[in-house]
């Protein structure tokens, strides 16, 4: 991986250095983490942002609220009957060769 010279204040440095130290980690390592960290929070900032707007737009709200109504409906997509009817062949979920003791 190639490498690119970054300078940052001696507060910085030291602060990094400490983390990394207690991470036993590189300072390299911890940096990356650390943008990666920025990176995710920001996009929940953004997101979080994006649905206060829709928040407060009625027409809007109303058409996400009627959006996901229609995407309640494949939820329905027969996993559970499944499940149902394989536990029905078990047994209700035990196992096999399971006693009930009592």
């Amino acid at each position: 991986m190639s490498g690119l010279t970054v300078r940052i204040g001696s507060t910085s440095r030291d602060i990094l250095r400490e983390i990394a130290a207690r991470e036993g980690a590189s300072m390299q390592a911890m940096l990356e983490k650390a943008i990666e960290a920025y990176r995710r929070q920001s996009f929940l900032h953004e997101l979080n942002s994006a649905y206060g707007a829709l928040r407060r737009d009625p027409k809007k709200w109303l058409a996400i609220a009627q959006e996901r109504s229609a995407w309640d409906a494949t939820l329905g997509d027969g996993i559970e009957q499944r499940k149902t009817a394989t536990q029905r062949k078990r047994g209700n979920g035990k196992k096999k060769g399971t006693r009930r003791h009592g």
